[in-house]
């Protein structure tokens, strides 16, 4: 198939921007004001399972929804906009790192206004207590970020590899 030029520079945009996100991902902030909705969402979403759960349920809806979307492109044989979600995945990875790296220091600004290490509630530092694994915090995170940046290199790929023509970039639906 032929390369798409408007693909093509939206693949080099998103490559620019979510290399830059992965590089220095506490910096990363216009992206993180849409994962706190979703993070939040998640908290409320699994109370019914418990503490560990609700507490977890955070970092895992920030990380399932945009994985969600992933799947619809994927399900939906449209494989430069499934690579072009997958840069969020794996950016909302890397958010999640971001988090989890501040476990034991707590100097993150929560929601509460407050940070961890003047008495608002980590999540992070809760969950790698509970599982027995906050000594091993930096190794926690450092896998996390591992994995949204691997991520974030599939979505590289994908998405100059499926810069092609053929796959309308806005759906067919009623707009």
């Amino acid at each position: 198939m032929p390369r798409s030029t408007p693909k093509t520079i939206i693949a080099a945009l998103a490559t620019i921007y979510f290399v830059w996100c992965a590089y220095d991902p506490i910096n990363a902030t216009f992206l993180h004001l849409v994962y706190t909705p979703l993070h939040e969402a998640g908290h409320l979403l699994l109370m019914p399972f418990g503490r560990f759960i609700t507490v977890a349920g955070g970092s895992f809806f920030q990380i399932l929804i945009p994985a969600v979307f992933f799947g619809y492109f994927v399900y939906h044989k449209k494989p430069f906009s499934a690579a072009i979600v997958l840069f969020w995945v794996g950016q909302s990875f890397n958010d999640v790192y971001v988090y989890a790296n501040d476990a034991v220091v707590m100097q993150l600004p929560l929601l509460s206004g407050l940070t961890g290490a003047e008495g608002g509630f980590h999540d992070w530092n809760y969950l790698l207590t509970e599982t027995g694994l906050i000594s091993h915090t930096t190794l926690v995170a450092k896998m996390i970020r591992f994995a949204g940046n691997l991520i974030i290199l599939a979505a590289i790929i994908g998405s100059f590899l499926y810069a092609t023509e053929g796959e309308e970039i806005v759906s067919e639906m009623e707009l």
